[in-house]
């Protein structure tokens, strides 16, 4: 048999026929001539090799390789039936793959978000990318992903930014340091400290370079890490102090000092990205809809935590 030559429309026939039992009804059902139907079972038996049909008690019987055709044909059937409802899915966003990439800091953001999302959408499949900024980068250059969060987004006419939720920025040391005692201090108190860094051209040491410049001044001594968790934990270490995203710290102050410091936390947000000559399917319309939603009600337990204070112990209200 070469499967070259079937059609759908020749299937469809040959079921109808099967279905029917004879000529006449099948005709009538498809809304051909019987000549016509009978030209096409007898082209379908041709390129089967094998006749498909036999007359038996006034209507038509399938044979044993009919037999066998009709089984392939009704699985034939019910894969583009499931084919079909999958597309509706996938058109209405109920369905379909999606890929979303995210700079480190971004992780801290996701997992009870996408969770949710799952929850929703069980039919939606999210690929997860996480790296540093240039490694998201460069996926974005090339339009890897659908979907980006970035702390610091790519300059050029093809970015769709929008920010979707605050980043404050937090200096930090190792619990019980001298600074985490007093409250009203100025940055120029900590010039003596170990700052940990991000690697130059990371949001956060954008955004710290950046004030630094603003301020003119500048840190004596510093040490870079590549992974806010790796900070995170020399912090806690006592290798030295850093600025870090209330992210990060969300459900882990407890272990860290937050620092009182003049002109901080440093405000900057999360940006939702796509690349505009980027096709979005719908359920990445979705996803980041939903993004946007959630990330919109998201409160910084930092700066809570500072407004739950009595006034006498919150630097901001005492005199």
């Amino acid at each position: 048999m070469d499967a070259r030559h079937l059609s759908f429309r020749l299937l469809q026939v040959f079921r109808q026929v099967a279905e029917s039992g004879n000529i006449t009804a099948a005709s009538r059902l498809l809304h051909l001539t019987q000549p016509t139907v009978s030209l096409q079972l007898k082209k379908l038996s041709e390129i089967i090799g094998e006749p498909l049909f036999d007359y038996q008690q006034q209507r038509l019987q399938l044979t044993a390789s009919g037999e066998l055709l009709y089984q392939a044909v009704l699985d034939i059937d019910e894969r583009l039936s499931e084919f079909n409802q999958q597309l509706h899915q996938q058109r209405r966003g109920d369905a379909g793959t999606i890929s979303l990439a995210v700079v480190n800091t971004a992780q801290y953001l996701l997992p009870q978000l996408l969770a949710d999302f799952s929850r929703d959408y069980p039919r939606v499949v999210i690929n997860l990318q996480i790296g540093n900024r240039a490694h998201i980068l460069n996926r974005f250059a090339q339009q890897q992903d659908h979907l980006y969060l970035f702390s610091h987004p790519p300059g050029g006419e093809n970015v769709k930014a929008k920010a979707v939720v605050a980043n404050p920025l937090y200096l930090v040391a190792p619990p019980g340091h001298w600074a985490s005692r007093q409250s009203g201090l100025s940055f120029g108190m900590l010039q003596e400290e170990r700052f940990i860094l991000r690697e130059p051209g990371s949001a956060t040491r954008m955004t710290f370079d950046s004030w630094l410049s603003s301020q003119a001044t500048e840190i004596k001594y510093s040490m870079q890490m590549e992974s806010n968790e790796a900070i995170r934990l020399s912090v806690m270490a006592g290798l030295g102090v850093a600025l870090l995203s209330a992210h990060t710290l969300q459900g882990q102050q407890h272990l860290l000092s937050v620092l009182e410091v003049s002109g901080f936390p440093l405000l900057s947000h999360w940006y939702l990205v796509r690349h505009s000559n980027k096709r979005l399917p719908q359920a990445a319309v979705k996803l980041g809809s939903f993004i946007e939603q959630q990330l919109a009600l998201w409160q910084d337990p930092l700066q809570a935590e500072r407004n739950a204070r009595p006034e006498s112990q919150n630097p901001a209200t005492t005199g």
